[in-house]
């Protein structure tokens, strides 16, 4: 393996990381969220740093679906974590220190349609009969 592969693989993410991935999605904006770091499509958070004392430090809070959230748990839990107090949302909960990068773009793009679709349908005009 070359030097430039191995620095590249070692390389730390951090929610800068995210930032700079986040940020080439369509739509996407910095802010806050509960005081932390978040990104939103259309004003809808899809990814932040967690601000409740239950989720482990460089962690990251990714929205998607239950079912996609079952399955990440199920396949990699050593990745992927769950506290009681996000239980009831869709979300789950992500290790920077644990996540490759190709992976964080890939779970970051599918937050982001996850969020996009949601808050697409919210803003839709309602059908006239």
């Amino acid at each position: 393996m070359s030097g430039r592969r191995a620095a590249a693989r070692q390389q730390k993410i951090t929610f800068d990381t995210v930032r700079k991935i986040g940020l080439a999605l369509p739509d996407v904006e910095e802010g806050t969220m509960y005081g932390a770091p978040a990104l939103k499509v259309r004003g809808s958070m899809f990814a932040c740093v967690p601000t409740h004392k239950s989720a482990e430090p460089d962690s990251l809070v990714i929205r998607i679906d239950f079912d996609q959230r079952d399955a990440m748990l199920a396949e990699d839990s050593k990745t992927y974590y769950l506290k009681d107090h996000y239980v009831g949302y869709p979300c789950i909960l992500v290790r920077l220190n644990r996540v490759h990068a190709d992976a964080l773009r890939d779970l970051l793009a599918t937050a982001h349609r996850y969020v996009a679709s949601r808050a697409k349908r919210r803003t839709s005009p309602a059908k006239r009969r």
